[in-house]
């Protein structure tokens, strides 16, 4: 358990968190395996997917494991769709014309209307809370609500739910270095005023985050190398790596053309390769449960 915040300046944490949980069986099936077996420390999930149930019940029966709400906003397959959860509220703003959620983030930015993100936000926390997750921490599935894409974020509704639910939040004190690069400065001052104002709030925030795309991961050699070259990197302080574990499966295929990567993610942290380097370089694997506690606790 950790004690306060300045043991992250001593060391290197990590959270190994799966996103995407509930998304399809292959994927519920490859991270429940993973959280059981720990070799991931926490998991994400989406409320509005058809198989957000299965996933519900695996963290009612596991309470010990560390898994979140993926606050979900877009349904970007092309085949494979959701929609809202908020059923009892208009979402036309969240919406395309067939009822699912819009396929991009820029969409999102451009039409939804904050009241219903807010009421949306509410519904899928509620309706994980209905069905026994106790969530250790919200994050946003694809970015959405971060404002990246035309400078229109709804981050300051999720921390009003932060505060509500007392959770901690995906969001990096240290903005990667390319992707500063590429935005904008009206949107790069409205990230950086975000962060401030979490911190201001009490919502505890990782020190930076990383991620993949799953096309890269589609070769496993490339994957592995590249998996631990970025545990070697990790710089002290609280990192997150998410991953998008799933097994390979017929349904996986017809979802996604990306299955290949996602299937090497599933694999490539029980490799016993990887497994050593983060044992060699001494890098202590944390959960957003054990920030969320921190969190709670500092109060």
């Amino acid at each position: 358990m950790l004690e306060n915040c300045d043991n992250f300046k001593d060391g290197r944490y990590l959270i190994i968190n799966a996103d995407d949980f509930g998304m399809s069986h292959s994927t519920n099936q490859a991270v429940m395996e993973l959280l059981k077996n720990k070799y991931i420390s926490s998991a994400s999930l989406m409320m509005p997917c058809p198989w957000a149930s299965e996933t519900a019940r695996f963290c009612k029966e596991n309470p010990e494991v560390s898994v979140g709400i993926h606050l979900t906003f877009t349904s970007e397959w092309k085949y494979y769709k959701w929609g809202p959860t908020a059923l009892s509220y208009k979402t036309d703003s969240l919406t395309d014309n067939y009822g699912y959620f819009y396929d991009s983030a820029y969409a999102v930015e451009k039409y939804a209307d904050p009241l219903q993100v807010r009421q949306e936000i509410e519904s899928q926390i509620e309706k994980a809370l209905a069905m026994g997750v106790e969530p250790s921490h919200l994050d946003n599935h694809m970015g959405s609500l971060y404002g990246l894409s035309m400078g229109r974020d709804f981050l300051s509704i999720v921390f009003d739910f932060c505060e509500k639910y007392e959770l901690p939040f995906r969001l990096p004190k240290n903005v990667d270095r390319d992707i500063e690069q590429k935005l904008p400065p009206e949107v790069k001052k409205m990230l950086y005023t975000r962060i401030a104002e979490a911190e201001n709030r009490g919502i505890m925030l990782l020190d930076y985050l990383i991620g993949f795309s799953t096309v890269e991961h589609a070769d496993y050699a490339v994957c592995r190398e590249q998996i631990i070259e970025t545990l070697v990197n990790l710089k002290p302080g609280v990192t997150e790596l998410y991953i998008h574990p799933a097994k390979d499966s017929e349904e996986l295929r017809a979802i996604s053309g990306d299955w290949r990567g996602r299937h090497n993610e599933y694999l490539v942290f029980q490799d016993p390769e990887v497994r050593k380097v983060i044992a060699q370089e001494n890098i202590k694997i944390i959960s957003w449960k054990d920030l969320r506690d921190l969190q709670r606790k500092h109060k």
